[in-house]
């Protein structure tokens, strides 16, 4: 006992400058919060609760609650709502509180009932109140990491978890995982496993920062790239682009120029869809429009080529861990019933589908592209429950077939503005479209046939060549610029319908 003793270092005096305050993580599942304010400092309160733990049973006591509470509180059931004055007896079954009122005398007032019960309080604004402060919290997977100034300055803690969010990579979730697997089949006593463990993650966060820094550039680098060789395309012209298009290799030289300009319009189109979750129907739609394509003939040979350039996307996606497998049952069905009746009805009505849905899909997705445009220069949001995705990809699988190309502007605009991570949106959405492009294609060679083989050929290859460096780059651009690129994409499709449905 005495040596156990030895190895521990002399109590500090609570005078000495630093922070004494202890650590500690809370299973809040298990315990009930009372929080009384229903004003924004209550809205911030309980919005930061629920970051980091949804099923948080939370009984809400204010005079006035605001309507973004209750918008909150709607689709979680966890949450109680009582707008009313507080009560002594509001505290019965309670664990902790955290009290967020105006008022400086009504909150110590509470705090002191909240403390003869023998309860945790917080009482915003007032750290000599508080027994515990609400950190800044980093969060990466199962990786959980709360930061405390000790009250000193909540913006310096903001800073560091800004920071830290943007260096540690998201890879380290995954190796939390190896590593739990790792240690499970290990032999050996404690200091064993501690020393092989220690010796083989040594040099680790170093080598991930280095890679997630080289991706982000060849990112910036491919985007760019792609923009500029799309606006070469649709300004030009196909028919003068592939005038200039050098074919030196003689065995090459039979054919058809127009192969290599849909084979890089596939490149181009796919790189785009990776890096921006959508693009694809829009980019090879906008260049075949130039050439005197019918729109059933673009749209089916689009389609029949896209088989296999999302096939790979999807693939690929799958082997990165880029899939959200709930959202991926939730938009498959119904994205396939809707791609088969669009490609029905435009196997029928032909180019006169431009005159109604076409501008009316503009239009809203104009709106969408400002609303994401406005995310990129908001601090992030909690993230939103997505509510009827099912007729969103019903609607997005339609409007696919029947215009050509709007899968991703979309379902994927839709689910990023709500707040989604682009990476998963991205790898989800890419790998439905497979299953909705495939269900498109058929019904276009059971209605109409399929032609146009030079084309289709060509954005295979393009497509398929790309779709693996797509995959492995979606989601590696900063979340900002993701934002701003796709919210720039949709906004530059929605004005070129429109302006194309008013000529």
């Amino acid at each position: 006992m005495n040596q156990l003793v030895a190895n521990y270092a002399p109590i500090e005096s609570p005078q000495e400058d630093k922070n004494l305050l202890f650590p500690i993580f809370l299973k809040t599942a298990q315990l009930k919060l009372l929080i009384v304010g229903g004003g924004n400092v209550g809205f911030e309160k309980l919005n930061a609760v629920l970051l980091n733990n949804s099923t948080t049973s939370v009984k809400v006591v204010a005079i006035f609650i605001q309507q973004k509470i209750k918008d909150v509180a709607a689709d979680y059931p966890n949450i109680m709502l009582e707008e009313r004055d507080f009560h002594y007896d509001d505290l019965e079954g309670i664990d902790w509180v955290i009290i967020a009122v105006d008022d400086k005398e009504v909150s110590a007032e509470i705090r002191a009932m909240a403390k003869s019960r023998n309860l945790l309080t917080n009482v915003a604004d007032t750290p000599d109140l508080c027994d515990f402060y609400l950190g800044s919290i980093v969060q990466k997977g199962h990786l959980k990491i709360a930061i405390s100034t000790n009250g000193k300055s909540p913006t310096i803690a903001k800073r560091l978890k800004e920071f830290l969010n943007e260096n540690l990579p998201e890879e380290l979730d995954q190796s939390l995982k190896n590593m739990e697997q790792l240690r499970s089949q290990l032999k050996g006593d404690f200091a064993y496993k501690v020393k092989y463990l220690n010796r083989i993650t040594k040099g680790l966060l170093k080598k991930n920062k280095t890679q997630k820094s080289d991706w982000k550039l060849v990112s910036w680098l491919i985007l760019f790239t792609c923009l500029a060789a799309l606006f070469v395309l649709y300004y030009f012209g196909p028919e003068k682009v592939q005038s200039i298009v050098p074919v030196s290799v003689s065995f090459l030289k039979g054919i058809d120029h127009s192969f290599y300009i849909m084979m890089i319009t596939g490149f181009i189109a796919q790189m785009i869809d990776g890096l921006l979750g959508m693009g694809y129907g829009v980019t090879c739609t906008t260049v075949l429009l130039n050439s005197g394509i019918s729109l059933p003939a673009i749209s089916s040979s689009i389609h029949t080529a896209e088989i296999f350039s999302t096939g790979a996307a999807g693939l690929s996606h799958y082997k990165f861990g880029n899939i959200n497998k709930k959202l991926f049952f939730v938009l498959v069905i119904p994205g396939i019933a809707g791609a088969v009746l669009g490609a029905i009805l435009l196997s029928y009505l032909g180019s006169r589908y431009a005159l109604i849905v076409k501008p009316a899909l503009a239009l809203y997705t104009f709106l969408l592209g400002l609303r994401i445009l406005n995310y990129a220069f908001k601090k992030k949001q909690r993230s939103q429950k997505v509510k009827r995705a099912g007729w969103l990809a019903a609607c997005g699988g339609f409007l696919d077939s029947f215009g050509g190309g709007g899968w991703g502007p979309l379902v994927s605009s839709t689910l990023i503005s709500k707040g989604k991570t682009p990476r998963f949106v991205i790898g989800t959405v890419s790998l439905t479209e497979f299953f909705v492009t495939f269900s498109s294609a058929v019904t276009f060679f059971a209605m109409v046939g399929i032609g146009h083989w030079t084309i289709i050929s060509g954005l295979v290859i393009g497509g398929v060549l790309a779709a693996p460096l797509a995959a492995r780059l979606a989601g590696k651009l900063p979340r900002k610029v993701m934002f701003f690129a796709t919210g720039s994409m949709v906004i530059f499709w929605s004005l070129y319908n429109l302006i194309r449905a008013l000529q």
